[in-house]
């Protein structure tokens, strides 16, 4: 039987060990469509599943990597056939299902999403569920009611995976972006990608007020804890805010006021369990109005599979601007 090369995570005494294996398709999770894989990424969860600083598995041994992009190679499910170009992400994919950090993935046919016209697979990874999840905050920030021109939108840890991408996908809609980061070297990079403000974080005057004075009409948030809490409070009339991360705490303090005096919407965007025609609507909106502009300049780097390893405390430390894909051929 044919072997492929794997990033295989096994359970240990203290923690996780990851490591390289040749492996074969018994070797794999059940399901009825096999892709011979040839791109997927790196997202923070990823780097928390390797090395063990999150409980992220739910099985062990499993194979990394929460996204995929590659040709089907044997379907059990009439919807695909040999050669159609496919991706998947999420669905618990890298989590309690054998991922995409292997040459050869095995899945279920609801997981899969045809290439949409106008990607490929280096590009669908280089969006990833990085990507996928910016969009499905812009998708449902719009459905309750963002509008262009409506005043600006903020962008909460800008310069990560989907803090980039979120960027570039609002400046492309036509909205004025502010972007906050941690990171002031990286206005240069932000500017470049449509952000019309720059904020640094630790410097805005986060206020202590149940509502302080009114300044957006829409965020994306990646950080949780207080970054949270202050964009409850300032946050506009009938505004939303998508919460996606928890990259400064899992924690929120705030109180119903900016709910119930101002109708703000508080959204949680989970792009795990999204229902397969959400899921479809935004891969389509992803190649088409929310294709970002500058996503060879987001995609900072391709590494090869060989390479994981070397990257991912970077993920851990804060250190990672943008995206970067993996290239399974290598």
């Amino acid at each position: 039987m044919e072997t492929f090369k794997a990033y295989r995570i096994h359970e240990a005494e203290k923690g996780v060990k990851p490591g390289y294996e040749d492996l074969t398709l018994d070797d794999l999770g059940e399901g009825d469509v096999v892709i011979a894989s040839e791109f997927s990424s790196i997202n923070y969860k990823d780097a928390l599943a390797a090395t063990g600083a999150g409980r992220i598995l739910k099985r062990f041994p499993l194979v990394g990597g929460i996204d995929v992009a590659g040709t089907v190679v044997e379907s059990g499910d009439e919807r695909y056939a040999p050669g159609d170009a496919v991706l998947v992400t999420g669905c618990g994919l890298g989590e309690d299902h054998d991922g995409g950090y292997a040459q050869r993935a095995r899945v279920r046919g609801d997981w899969v999403i045809p290439m949409p016209e106008g990607l490929d697979a280096w590009h669908a990874m280089c969006l990833g569920t990085a990507g996928f999840t910016a969009a499905l905050a812009v998708h449902r920030l719009e459905h309750n009611g963002l509008e262009p021109g409506g005043g600006p939108v903020v962008v909460t840890g800008a310069t990560g995976g989907v803090g980039s991408l979120a960027v570039d996908m609002l400046a492309g809609r036509g909205y004025e972006v502010s972007a906050l980061t941690g990171k002031a070297a990286a206005a240069d990079y932000l500017q470049s990608l449509g952000a019309s403000e720059i904020l640094i974080r630790g410097e805005e005057d986060y206020g202590r007020r149940p509502m302080e004075k009114a300044r957006w009409a829409g965020a994306v948030d990646n950080l949780g804890g207080e970054t949270l809490t202050w964009l409850t409070r300032t946050v506009d009339w009938w505004g939303s805010i998508a919460s996606i991360g928890l990259a400064e705490s899992h924690e929120l303090h705030t109180t119903v006021m900016p709910f119930i005096l101002r109708g703000v919407n508080l959204l949680g965007i989970n792009s795990v369990m999204t229902p397969r025609p959400v899921r479809e609507a935004v891969w389509a909106r992803l190649a088409t109005d929310l294709k970002p502009r500058h996503l060879d300049v987001i995609g900072t780097r391709t590494i090869g599979l060989s390479e994981l390893d070397a990257v991912f405390g970077e993920y851990l430390e804060g250190k990672v601007r943008g995206r970067t894909v993996v290239d399974l051929s290598r």
